[in-house]
């Protein structure tokens, strides 16, 4: 049996399994979604968010890309953004970062990444901004755990500047802005930050929109 075949052996046991535990959940899975989460967390196949916080499926709406970052010029996230924001109407959003991030420490480096080095140059200019507190730690590994955190708080500071999350916040509605850091090494997850909805002080003024 090829690798890629016993994922559809997995699958096929995992539907059985749940068919006998709840005769009525993918009934309930096809019927549509209702989350309230959003979780934008990083595409490394070690932090899987439904495993991570034992949630079922449809519990969570989920965006992954390298690093967990918050790009404005990101379709693929913005777009994930609105429908979450706009039509699921999810209460929270948390992005999700973990020590030991392979887009953080290559942002760190000096290294050539190919087209990695365009997507990654955001935790470049993280860096330099905090230049000073991040080279004043000497042990290695205690910086970049900083780092990481440093870049879950940017992203999250982008996410209140954007206008989709801003809108919302003008209706009176969520979301709750939430930078969480997962530790690999023992599964648990540490809040770094958060902004409670509406809360513009969060954002210099240059980034707050008139509507």
């Amino acid at each position: 049996m090829k690798s890629y075949d016993q994922l559809l052996e997995n699958n096929k046991e995992w539907a059985k399994e749940q068919a006998i535990t709840d005769p009525t959940f993918f009934e309930k899975m096809a019927a549509g979604q209702s989350p309230d989460y959003l979780w934008i967390g990083c595409a490394d196949s070690r932090a899987p968010a439904d495993r991570i916080t034992k949630t079922e499926p449809g519990s969570i709406f989920v965006h992954r890309n390298v690093a967990n970052l918050v790009v404005h010029s990101d379709m693929n996230m913005l777009a994930v953004l609105q429908y979450a924001v706009d039509h699921l109407k999810v209460k929270h959003i948390m992005v999700v970062g973990h020590y030991g991030c392979g887009g953080v420490q290559a942002a760190m480096s000096n290294g050539d990444y190919g087209m990695i080095n365009k997507w990654i140059r955001s935790i470049k200019d993280e860096y330099t901004v905090n230049k000073n507190e991040l080279e004043a730690i000497s042990d290695e590994k205690k910086r970049f755990d900083r780092m990481v955190e440093l870049n879950v708080v940017r992203q999250v500071k982008n996410l209140a500047e954007t206008s989709i999350v801003q809108k919302a916040w003008k209706n009176g509605e969520y979301p709750h802005l939430h930078g969480w850091v997962l530790e690999l090494s023992t599964g648990n997850i540490k809040k770094i930050y958060e902004i409670e909805s509406g809360n513009l002080d969060e954002i210099e003024p240059i980034y707050r929109y008139d509507f």
